[in-house]
């Protein structure tokens, strides 16, 4: 297998390297097929780059004029990697706003924490961008974005914290000051 490179950011001959600095011959039959394999993967893991949150995000007003209560979306899944260690990180987040005369599709909401997991992140920052992407392009009065992760650079190596959960959380708009609003969201995540 020719091992030059190319211009993809993630290309074959790269992995075939890893897999010779790892003592492994990356021409027996079980690694063989893992180099295009993991190329793909990593092409899929961080397609999130390729992604514009202002396409994802396309409001109508339809339905949405007189509502002005919180929307929220809880459970979505949250798969990314860490830009420290390239390990997983992997949870569930929940996204919440009040609409200003215009909503965006429930799936959306899915669509925007999955445009910014599928980069190199650390998890304070994804909870953020998830919120100021909803705020900059949908224009409600708040939003509130709530993360709870498990981070493989914990679990697996050093501390070997295993099952600890790493919780992070975005306020904006009146969710800053409005108490009550604040703990409806926040009750709304924690319910099961």
């Amino acid at each position: 297998m020719d091992d030059t490179s190319d211009d993809r950011p993630f290309n074959r001959s790269d992995w075939r390297r890893l897999l010779r600095s790892l003592h492994e011959d990356p021409d027996r039959p079980g690694l063989r097929e893992t180099p295009a394999r993991v190329e793909r993967a990593w092409e899929h893991w961080t397609s999130g780059y390729a992604q514009d949150p202002a396409e994802i995000l396309k409001v109508f007003e339809d339905g949405a004029e007189q509502y002005s209560e919180l929307i929220v979306v809880r459970g979505i899944p949250v798969y990314s990697h860490c830009e420290h260690h390239l390990a997983p990180f992997f949870g569930t987040a929940t996204v919440g706003y009040v609409p200003k005369g215009a909503i965006v599709g429930l799936s959306k909401l899915t669509r925007l924490v999955d445009c910014f997991a599928k980069r190199l992140q650390v998890q304070e920052r994804l909870t953020r961008q998830i919120a100021d992407a909803l705020m900059t392009h949908l224009e409600p009065t708040a939003v509130g974005v709530v993360i709870r992760c498990r981070h493989m650079c914990m679990e697996s190596r050093g501390i070997r914290a295993i099952g600890e959960e790493t919780v992070t959380s975005a306020m904006l708009g009146e969710l800053l000051t409005n108490l009550g609003m604040r703990t409806e969201l926040l009750s709304l995540e924690r319910a099961r």
